[in-house]
């Protein structure tokens, strides 16, 4: 007997009244298995396809999740990094204050030890320190404007001008690859500009320098001492006392210089230090 592999299935097209049609389809049982397994196949497919694209977006959050906490430990960081900076400015002016002032104890900025095992600082630590660090600004400030109120340091733009060439390392100005170290901050202002003195005291130094050219050195006390250089003309005179803000002589451009400008130092015991703190408006 012959085995028929055949699988029927009959469908009726269309019935009437007068007549039926009947169309019968053959199918082969291996044409079912295979179109079973094609079946199976693109499932499977379909559900590995799923299944990693699940998982790609998985990856993908974990990742998003990781640059975000990267993110936000860079930025910790960098906070952390600038309150440092801000405490050791803070404590470098109380230092430098402490050597020029003539204040009592109490009306000092005390800035204790600190040491002590190093632990991770969190947001709210962070804004802790921010905070305590803000506050001894603020007590830096009212004690620097008590000292600016005597007179004592300089708190005066010595001349209106633009601020050119700062404090530090720079470019040899009269050309070449060489680099050199500038004591000073360089005001750019037109000839014959007046210069005044940045805070009260005494002149110690009116005349001519090398490198300076016509310069005046004040000095205010406690190792203090302003410098104003490549002046035209100076119109004090050693061992003369001069107040804040009194004229001591014109800006020119004698000595190592390009051009019309005044070179102006602050000095702590003949070190020179940054200028830019000392000048009005100036952060």
């Amino acid at each position: 007997m012959i085995r028929d592999d055949r699988f029927y299935a009959f469908i009726v097209a269309r019935t009437s009244r007068s007549r039926s049609h009947i169309r019968r389809i053959c199918l082969h049982k291996r044409w079912l298995k295979v179109f079973a397994v094609l079946l199976v196949a693109v499932l499977c497919t379909l559900f590995y396809g799923f299944y990693g694209l699940t998982q790609q977006a998985h990856h993908l959050r974990i990742e998003h999740e990781n640059q975000r906490l990267r993110s936000e430990n860079e930025r910790q960081r960098q906070e952390l990094r600038n309150l440092n900076n801000r405490v050791d400015a803070v404590e470098d002016t109380s230092r430098r204050l402490a050597e020029i002032s003539g204040l009592s104890q109490e009306q000092q900025v005390v800035m204790h030890a600190r040491g002590g095992p190093s632990f991770p600082v969190d947001s709210a630590g962070l804004a802790a320190l921010d905070n305590k660090t803000s506050q001894l600004e603020q007590q830096m400030r009212k004690y620097e404007e008590a000292l600016r109120e005597r007179g004592m340091t300089p708190s005066l733009q010595p001349v209106e001008g633009r601020l050119e060439s700062g404090f530090g390392g720079r470019r040899n100005p009269f050309g070449g690859s060489s680099f050199e170290f500038h004591t000073g901050q360089d005001i750019d202002a037109p000839w014959g500009a007046p210069v005044v003195a940045a805070a009260t005291g005494r002149v110690i130094v009116a005349g001519w320098q090398h490198g300076y050219g016509q310069v005046v050195y004040i000095d205010h006390g406690s190792g203090l001492t302003t410098r104003y250089g490549h002046l035209s003309q100076i119109g004090v005179k050693i061992g003369q006392n001069i107040l804040r803000g009194e004229n001591l002589g014109r800006v020119g451009s004698t000595g190592r210089s390009t051009g019309p400008h005044l070179h102006y130092e602050v000095r702590i015991k003949d070190n020179p230090v940054n200028p830019l703190p000392y000048l009005t408006g100036v952060n």
